[in-house]
């Protein structure tokens, strides 16, 4: 018997559509470190591609065929070569898949070096068109920022907050994930460790009282950091501390594409 293929049929709309697609399907898949180290990890992807004016539809079932044989494995390196299988499958010229998932990196405390995971969250996001990909990745990586003006004025001690800068930069495939995190974490007053003994607690208190930025010392000191990278072409930086003695956030943003 034969099925009927409906997306196949003609459509006299005289309308393309730019994306067309599913949103928020979640997959397993082992995440390739840059020591090649496999990490077991969920995402939630969107996938889409083009559609011509004259065709009615696509092949829904294609995308998460494509994700249940091609995405058992993922990289940035890889992550261009996904999308050129999608397009192919599909039957496009244009394609976008976006990957949000949460990575994990095992730190070693100052001190003591007992080890913990610590995550950080992830989004990938990949476009190909005209036979190349493009590829960005955003990254928000909590960091300890203390007052430089509660310092300056105080008797005892400063304030300081958790903060998270935000990173969504495009990149060169080359490019690590630990690289970025660790170009931005330098730039905090202190990084931060999911376990840390005494003698480091300790350690990152002093460290962030001896180093204190506002978050605009935070947000210019990496934005220095990503323009030294020759592997990263264009970037939004934000910077947003989790004030401990106000009940808002400050925040600053950085915008810089190198290619123009």
């Amino acid at each position: 018997m034969t099925i009927e293929d409906v997306q196949k049929h003609p459509d006299a709309r005289n309308m393309p559509i730019n994306k067309v697609g599913i949103k928020d399907i979640r997959h397993p898949f082992a995440f390739n470190d840059k020591d090649s180290r496999q990490q077991a990890t969920v995402g939630t992807f969107n996938m889409s591609v083009n559609l011509p004016h004259d065709q009615k539809g696509t092949h829904m079932s294609r995308f998460v065929a494509l994700l249940n044989e091609d995405c058992q494995q993922l990289s940035i390196q890889s992550f261009g070569a996904l999308l050129k299988a999608m397009v192919a499958k599909l039957e496009a010229d244009t394609g976008f898949i976006t990957a949000n998932f949460l990575y994990f990196i095992n730190k070693s405390a100052p001190v003591s070096g007992v080890k913990s995971l610590l995550d950080y969250q992830i989004q990938l996001k990949g476009e190909w068109a005209n036979g190349k990909a493009k590829i960005e990745i955003k990254i928000i990586v909590p960091v300890t920022s203390l007052c430089p003006c509660s310092k300056k004025i105080s008797d005892y001690g400063a304030h300081n907050q958790r903060s998270h800068i935000t990173v969504d930069a495009l990149i060169n495939e080359t490019v690590f994930i630990e690289d970025i995190i660790q170009l931005i974490e330098s730039q905090a007053s202190s990084e931060l460790f999911s376990l840390l003994k005494r003698p480091d607690e300790k350690h990152v208190t002093e460290l962030a009282y001896d180093n204190p930025k506002f978050v605009e010392d935070v947000v210019r000191d990496v934005a220095n950091a990503l323009n030294e990278n020759e592997l990263i072409s264009a970037y939004t930086l934000e910077a947003e501390n989790f004030e401990s003695i106000h009940n808002h956030s400050a925040y600053a943003v950085i915008e810089n594409n190198k290619q123009t």
